[in-house]
């Protein structure tokens, strides 16, 4: 009894001498953090160095994250804005200090509209008559789309590599047959026979109509894709797709025989033709510039006299007043400060996001409505604009997408689990006491009977009418217009366009230089470009962190499940009785 005694005290000593020694560490972390915030040291002249791998291209710039009290995990990739690393690439052409691009394109953390402004801003630098170079080893869709946008493309001479240039697909979970199983109901009220959001947890397999949607937006964003790769290396299409169709890129020679990379290299022959481009006698003088740190010594993004505010709509769409996603209190919040500022004299609404809450959605419009009584309001889409993403920014004088950015899915939903079997099955017996006839609906204990599924339905409805004229007041189009392209359908930026709901496929920096223009302002005037919200600084991150609860990493991650677990996690997180405008849950595009 003592040894046992004994044992559990040290464990509980162990314990605490461990988070005392953890805080100390990540307070000489934060110190550290803090006294080395500067702008790191840069080479006066050398390569710029594009390691995709080495910083996350995200929607806003943050400094590295801080490590969480409970959990002790570390992040330390940095997460470059897309405007902050346009505007470096634009500064780079500029630059005499930067002699030339190296391009290393694998291990890529970007979307794909992420990565499709991203690889027009590379095909910029090259219109300033400097080169760009691009070393690959195993290429992926992404990342040989983006290293076809260089002057040269040279690739590994060794084998043993994993070419992934396969094509695009798009993975979808289907649950039934477990919560079956399990004696889950999912009760899905929906409008729009393409809003798919919610028909993974009552189908097992896809509906014709969700299946063709996500085969045509599958084919649009590979014909964009694919086809930027095909232009780039002097193929025809269909000599390109034949290649990746019997699949006949597997070793570095196929490649080159292929016309898709210009030469195949060991490690000191990359070195030697990256020394030559650079004008230096041997790789120790070679200087590469981290792209990241470029990044911070180039762009400033100080407020001026005046500026284009950007709000980055980045996230799903919440109620509240949460900092991770776009929460409906919170961004009504800061639109109205941004309405207020007389500094700003236009405003660009950039969209990433799937959707989510309706209410929210409308909090956030009504803000936008006003803001745009009194300035210039453009909207910008990335990787997402979609359902409630296309609610909020419907409206604005004009909508840029990238061709490949998600929009449209003009829908609504709501799903309500219930778990009579389940309790059933476990023996355990519920029984209600109510003040009315339908008091306990949203109990999850019993399923809806016929006037509750009518009372549903005629929510979801309602709200489908509202998102339809909305978007044909905003749009200038026929309600029955809408109501053909709506029914929840997705649509790539590319086919938005020649339906109407978008107006010009281009990037975050034309929806800006737009929005100026509209506000007269050029650049000569010398404006600012200003972004919204502000990200947390690495010590209100830190302190943010300590009220959050440690949650083990999922054996899922990083394997074709990881959405089961993001699947699950958003049938919990359904509140009952609300109606959605969100894109489907598991839509994994590779």
């Amino acid at each position: 009894m003592k040894d046992f005694v004994k044992t559990v005290l040290a464990v509980i000593c162990g314990y605490f001498v461990l988070r005392i020694i953890g805080f100390l560490f990540l307070l000489f972390f934060l110190v550290g953090a803090l006294a080395g915030s500067g702008k790191p040291s840069l080479p006066k002249n050398g390569v710029l160095d594009l390691d995709m791998s080495s910083f996350v291209l995200a929607e806003q710039s943050k400094e590295a994250s801080a490590p969480s009290m409970m959990s002790m995990n570390f992040d330390m990739t940095p997460l470059v804005g897309l405007h902050d690393a346009v505007e470096a690439i634009h500064a780079a052409a500029a630059d005499p200090g930067v002699k030339y691009i190296l391009l290393r394109p694998e291990g890529a953390m970007a979307g794909m509209g992420g990565a499709e402004e991203f690889r027009a801003a590379i095909a910029s630098f090259r219109e300033s008559g400097k080169p760009v170079v691009a070393y690959v080893e195993n290429p992926s869709n992404g990342s040989f789309y983006l290293a076809s946008v260089a002057d040269k493309i040279y690739m590994g001479a060794h084998h043993g590599g994993n070419s992934q240039l396969v094509g695009l697909s798009a993975q979808m979970l289907f649950l039934k047959d477990v919560l079956d199983k399990l004696g889950v109901n999912v009760q899905l009220i929906r409008h729009g026979k393409y809003k798919s959001a919610g028909e993974m947890f009552v189908r097992s397999s896809s509906s014709p109509e969700n299946r063709e949607q996500n085969q045509i937006m599958v084919n649009s964003a590979w014909k964009v894709i694919g086809g930027a790769i095909a232009n780039a290396r002097d193929l025809s299409e269909e000599a390109f797709n034949a290649l990746i169709d019997e699949l006949a890129l597997n070793l570095p020679e196929d490649y080159l025989q292929a016309g898709l990379v210009d030469e195949l290299v060991d490690h000191e022959s990359l070195l030697g033709k990256l020394c030559t481009l650079a004008q230096v006698e041997d790789s120790r003088k070679l200087k590469l510039i981290p792209f990241a740190d470029y990044v911070t010594n180039r762009v400033t993004g100080l407020p001026g006299r005046s500026n284009v505010a950007v709000i980055y709509a980045d996230g799903e769409i919440v109620d509240g007043k949460e900092y991770n996603n776009v929460a409906g209190d919170r961004f009504v919040q800061i639109i109205d400060k941004i309405r207020k500022d007389k500094s700003v004299k236009a405003v660009v609404l950039r969209v990433n996001s799937p959707g989510g809450s309706v209410s929210a959605s409308e909090k956030i419009r009504a803000a936008l409505d006003l803001l745009q009584k009194e300035k210039p309001l453009v909207a910008s889409f990335g990787d997402y604009a979609a359902s409630g993403g296309y609610w909020i920014s419907s409206g604005c004088q004009k909508i840029y997408a990238d061709a490949t950015s998600i929009t449209g899915s003009i829908g609504v939903f709501s799903m309500i689990p219930e778990f009579s079997d389940v309790t059933k099955k476990i023996g355990v017996a519920v029984e209600t006491v109510g003040s009315n006839k339908h008091s306990d609906m949203f109990s999850l204990m019993r399923p809806f009977n016929g006037e509750e599924l009518r009372f549903m339905q005629a929510s979801v409805e309602d709200i489908y009418e509202r998102f339809v004229n909305l978007v044909a007041s905003s749009r200038g189009l026929d309600p029955a217009r809408v109501d053909e392209i709506a029914q929840g359908r997705v649509w790539t930026g590319a086919d938005a366009l020649e339906i109407g709901l978008v107006d010009e496929i281009g990037t975050l920096e034309d929806a800006i230089a737009y929005a100026a223009s509209l506000a007269e302002l050029y650049s000569s005037d010398g404006y600012s470009v200003v972004g919204y919200p502000q990200p947390l600084t690495l010590v209100e991150e830190f302190m943010s962190s300590l009220g959050q609860r440690y949650e083990e990493p999922s054996i899922l991650s990083g394997t074709p499940f990881e959405a089961l677990g993001k699947a699950v996690g958003s049938l919990k997180a359904q509140e009952p009785g609300l109606v959605y405008a969100r894109l489907p849950y598991a839509l994994e595009i590779r």
